[in-house]
């Protein structure tokens, strides 16, 4: 595929073209299946496309249409979900053995509100299994190819999403963030990334991995199209206690409008020697951009950067541990067969081993060996008081700068299989944890390129901003975009 320029345009304006009969959904449903056909083979974004379903829908709105009705505020945009948010529609594997035939009883409270806007959902997209992974290879249903190299990984847990979105087959996709599951393949793959806030979203109808850092975000094509989509789907909702008992925040009527005096901090730790130079030189230039914006650039230090990874690897871990505890073989999913004088901790055994991929058996063993006796103070306790500790060093940051800069990964997208050593593989994520970890907002968009072999490669930059800021990162997020467009595999 070669990059083109993307014109910025959003979702609201693509669903204003269907409302007026500008174009019809039916038509733009077409080309994204026409352009699924010619590609998706290639790529494996989706574990399913719902091409019948979402022809039908896109004719109830343009039906609505035609009788004068309002179809919504996303009427005719197509989206894609990732496979671990529950729809009626079709099934929510995660990517896993255990639940490949499961089908949800209900939607997921987000899918609830983008269906009520008029979205149509095109398909559920791979992921790596239980959202566990950095690069989508760990699916049971294989591996993801990113659209600029298909050679290359497309980043994860949320592969399957961002490579959707950056090939064409939709306008825009969910996925979910626990240790930067959407920021980093949004960076690998080239498009905008959107982790809100820890509270900000409902996670009622989310497959829950790490409880206390699951968050559900959105992918576009660019930072306004992340804007409407979140603005759609946030706020609070009686199904998740956990959700922030606060007013959607309006984060477009001045998405536009550059923020005057805003003081961006590069952390000392986020210029890493172990950056990939290509990866060192697109982070200047986006401080070379927002010093040209007017912005101030402020020096500021994050040193528990390098604990994060240690950090997230114990509390994620214990997390799931307890989350897939519930996945046994008895209520639903895979169960697998017992020979006669086997009883139920054999079925247990059996059913986990054959349903569970080895990432996500070595983050339940890690995560029930720090939970238990004698190990529980020494690990898990120990990295919840680093988790405050972590949090209280983004709150002095933020009392120097309004929000952050720095890579979203320390490198471009790598090639398939080129990561075998899991250690490797969990440094990936070492700017994004942290965001998680501290229950704050981050936002990766298009910076920057590196070319390697002849391939162009997207490099991503990250933005985090105070809990609950959402309105000025997407503001900050919006002024770089708008000195550095991005651009897209055609």
């Amino acid at each position: 595929m070669n990059p083109k320029p993307h014109d910025c345009v959003g979702l609201r304006a693509i669903a204003a073209q269907v409302r007026t009969g500008a174009v019809t959904a039916s038509a733009r449903v077409a080309n994204c299946l026409a352009r699924i056909e010619a590609h998706e083979s290639e790529i494996h974004a989706f574990n399913q496309v719902f091409a019948a379903e979402a022809r039908a829908a896109a004719a109830r709105i343009d039906a609505c249409v035609a009788r004068g009705e309002n179809p919504g505020a996303l009427a005719g945009v197509i989206l894609a979900i990732k496979d671990n948010i529950a729809t009626t529609l079709g099934r929510t594997t995660c990517s896993s053995r255990f639940l490949e035939n499961y089908r949800s009883p209900f939607d997921a409270t987000v899918i609830q509100r983008l269906l009520a806007a008029g979205a149509i959902l095109i398909g559920k997209t791979n992921l790596d299994e239980f959202a566990m992974g950095s690069s989508t290879e760990n699916s049971a249903f294989g591996t993801t190819r990113n659209p600029w190299d298909r050679t290359r990984v497309p980043g994860g847990s949320s592969g399957g999403s961002a490579a959707a979105v950056s090939a064409g087959f939709c306008d825009a996709a969910l996925g979910s963030d626990t240790g930067g599951s959407i920021r980093q393949p949004a960076s690998l793959c080239g498009c905008v990334g959107f982790k809100p806030t820890y509270g900000r979203v409902s996670r009622y109808g989310l497959v829950a991995f790490g409880s206390s850092l699951d968050q559900i975000g959105p992918f576009a094509r660019d930072v306004r199209g992340c804007a409407e989509l979140f603005e759609a789907f946030c706020g609070s909702d009686q199904l998740d206690s956990t959700t922030a008992p606060l007013e959607v925040p309006d984060c477009l009527t001045q998405l536009d409008e550059p923020l005057r005096g805003l003081r961006v901090g590069v952390p000392r730790e986020y210029r890493s020697e172990a950056n990939a130079p290509s990866v060192a030189r697109v982070l200047e230039d986006a401080v070379a951009a927002y010093k040209s914006l007017g912005a101030t650039i402020v020096d500021v230090e994050l040193p528990l950067t390098d604990v994060g990874i240690s950090t997230y690897y114990v509390i994620a871990p214990a997390e799931a541990s307890s989350n897939l505890a519930r996945f046994d073989g008895i209520r639903y999913g895979k169960r697998a067969e017992i020979s006669a004088g086997e009883g139920l901790e054999e079925l247990y055994a059996k059913s986990r081993s054959e349903g569970f991929g080895p990432e996500v058996l070595r983050r339940i063993m890690l995560g029930t060996y720090v939970l238990s006796s004698g190990y529980y103070d020494a690990y898990y306790n120990r990295a919840l008081q680093v988790r405050r500790r972590i949090r209280e060093e983004f709150d002095r940051a933020f009392a120097q700068c309004d929000v952050l800069l720095g890579p979203t990964s320390p490198m471009p997208a790598f090639e398939i299989g080129g990561k075998t050593d899991p250690w490797a593989m969990y440094l990936c994520d070492v700017y994004t944890v942290n965001t998680n970890i501290a229950g704050i907002p981050g936002i990766s968009l298009n910076a920057g390129y590196a070319e390697e072999r002849g391939a162009l490669l997207p490099i991503g930059m990250q933005l985090q901003g105070p809990a609950f800021s959402e309105a000025l990162l997407l503001r900050a997020a919006r002024m770089l975009e708008s000195a550095r467009p991005p651009k897209y595999p055609s």
